[in-house]
């Protein structure tokens, strides 16, 4: 296990060197997205038309925000993880057409994504659930929020962090996802317990 402390536009070159089980610290540029600004930047790259921000080389945090603005100024107040399987139907294309390098969430995701992040260089940073405080203290500045329209929790929220983290590097760019080993560790072990005590399955 490895530390690193990698700043935004982060390289294919850079996130390469991760594997799984190494741990992330990201400075530097993080853009929030859920299913709603995942489904609309996907249509705008069909429709030939701009993000409000180049995602490539950047973190995307799998997030909805609770914001509070004093006068003209966003702060935030909790950023947990939203759980990223509700992602998994877009990240894979997500990962190709934006070139993001980091996507943050809690859960993991399937094999479609895993594929993406192998074939595109990316990397699924494991963020603890619960501790929304702690990843709203790494965020340091709301540079803007885009797409307000969808709500507060769905908007893409632009934010500047300084080591944003702990992220347990848990699906790396060479094809290993933690979540899928440790579920076929658990298949295995159960179908020995099964076996001692004489269930057949």
């Amino acid at each position: 296990m490895a530390v690193y402390k990698l700043k935004t536009p982060i390289s294919d070159e850079e996130i390469r060197k991760l594997k799984v089980n190494d741990v992330l610290y990201v400075t530097g540029t993080i853009v929030t997205a859920r299913d709603q600004a995942h489904r609309r930047a996907l249509e705008y790259f069909k429709e030939g038309k701009p993000l409000p921000i180049s995602l490539e080389g950047l973190a995307v945090f799998h997030c909805g925000p609770v914001m509070s603005k004093k006068g003209d100024k966003w702060i935030a107040v909790a950023a947990g993880p939203t759980t990223s399987t509700r992602m998994d139907l877009f990240e894979d294309e997500f990962i190709k057409n934006f070139r993001v390098r980091v996507v943050i969430g809690k859960g993991g995701m399937g094999k479609k994504t895993t594929d993406a992040m192998a074939k595109y260089g990316a990397v699924y940073g494991a963020f603890t659930g619960g501790a929304a405080i702690l990843a709203a203290k790494a965020i340091k500045n709301v540079k803007s929020v885009e797409w307000y329209d969808l709500g507060m929790p769905e908007a893409m929220w632009i934010f500047e962090a300084q080591e944003f983290g702990p992220l347990a590097v848990a699906i790396d760019s060479h094809g290993n996802n933690l979540f899928t080993d440790v579920q076929k560790t658990v298949e295995a072990n159960k179908q020995k317990i099964y076996q001692k005590l004489g269930i057949s399955m």
